[in-house]
């Protein structure tokens, strides 16, 4: 049920413009920024996509210290050699630039530099104790939505992560400039932008903190992404269909950051801690199952129902089963025509593995508590089953 009680958090400031990165000296001016400390990954820079971001910079006045050590599923040491680095240069500002890896770092390294407190005691919820840097955020990538959520994710082990989740972490401007995501492969635009509709089909489906806002938002989110998203896949330099599929998972993140995800995202954490397997292309594998799962639920088909018409100019047909049985047929079919991996063996994962996977997911229960209908282990390992 929608709750009319609820809590809602964001970014005091969003800017959405294809060139606004262009913009971001007269930000850094307005947050007292002097000396930015610029975070992203050495893939992104060799692109020389942030040659422009940088001379505008340098023009400005504002000479930024570029740390371009970032690397997917970020490891706490990674995180610790930043807040090092920027310590010694003086920053005095943060600004991402980059996918979902560099904005989590960035948020933890504006959190980490003005004080004492070590990053092992900010893992959890509301857990830093300390004011942060001014941070500025600009995501490359059309999926994790961290630009405008309080969370980030840190590889502590082999195959664990852990989250630091605070309103310390939204940052002061979110910055979308579809024309840094013009670059993306065809295959990252697919499965970052099912991320985001992930983002935005848990978040509606949250079973604790569903909210009218949030609500709001995850069907807005759903429709720019599932009508463009295919585009942005096939004509990579459409900026139209890239400015939508941006905008989209920037909502969908503002959704879940208030909502918060379930199942899928349970499912799909094991699947990248123990084979590296990208964070999107995760949740697309167990998506189309878990959503069939939670299809025996009443609530559950209500609340598919309700977003089947996100996904379709089709009509509502007035059944809810039906209905919710047509939205799970076309997310599914566009995950065919985006032409995503569709089966854990396809990607060598042994089936042998799928015990170990359902009990590592049940591990997330900070997740699985959101999820609209309970899930066992037992029916973890028939999901793996299913999508193996």
């Amino acid at each position: 049920m929608t709750s009319i009680n609820f809590e809602f958090m964001s970014v005091p400031k969003i800017v959405c413009s294809p060139g606004a990165a262009g913009t971001l000296a007269e930000h850094c001016r307005a947050l007292a920024i002097t000396c930015p400390m610029l975070v992203t990954d050495k893939g992104l820079l060799a692109t020389g996509i942030l040659k422009p971001v940088i001379s505008k910079l340098e023009a400005e006045g504002l000479v930024p210290f570029v740390y371009s050590d970032i690397q997917a599923d970020p490891p706490e040491h990674i995180v610790l050699s930043a807040k090092q680095a920027a310590v010694d240069a003086g920053t005095d500002g943060i600004i991402a630039v980059g996918g979902g890896s560099s904005l989590d770092v960035a948020k933890l390294i504006a959190a980490l530099v003005p004080g004492d407190q070590p990053l092992q005691e900010m893992y959890g919820i509301d857990q830093i104790k300390q004011k942060r840097l001014p941070l500025i955020l600009v995501p490359t990538t059309a999926g994790t939505g961290s630009e405008v959520t309080p969370i980030s994710i840190i590889t502590t082990g082999e195959t664990t992560k852990s989250g630091v989740v605070s309103h310390q972490l939204l940052p002061d401007i979110a910055l979308l400039d579809a024309e840094l995501t013009l670059g993306l492969p065809p295959s990252i635009t697919a499965a970052t932008g099912i991320d985001a509709m992930v983002h935005a089909i848990e978040a509606f489906t949250s079973k604790k903190k569903k909210n009218p806002y949030s609500d709001m938002l995850a069907k807005e989110a759903l429709r720019l992404i599932s009508s463009n998203l295919l585009t942005a896949v096939r004509q990579g330099n459409n900026v139209e269909a890239r400015s939508k599929v941006l905008l989209g998972a920037m909502l969908a993140g503002q959704a879940f950051a208030n909502a918060p995800v379930a199942a899928v995202h349970a499912l799909a954490y094991p699947l990248g801690g123990n084979y590296h397997i990208p964070h999107g292309l995760s949740n697309a594998l167990v998506l189309p199952h878990v959503l069939r799962f939670n299809a025996s639920d009443d609530w559950a088909i209500e609340q598919y129902a309700q977003l089947m018409t996100c996904v379709t100019t089709d009509n509502s047909c007035g059944d809810a089963q039906l209905d919710c049985a047509h939205f799970i047929e076309l997310v599914e079919a566009l995950l065919i025509d985006v032409a995503i991996p569709r089966t854990l063996s396809a990607l060598n994962i042994p089936e042998s593995d799928l015990p170990k996977l359902a009990n590592e997911a049940m591990q997330q229960q900070r997740l699985l508590v959101n999820n609209p209908r309970y899930l066992s282990e037992a029916d973890a390992l028939a999901i793996y089953q299913a999508a193996w």
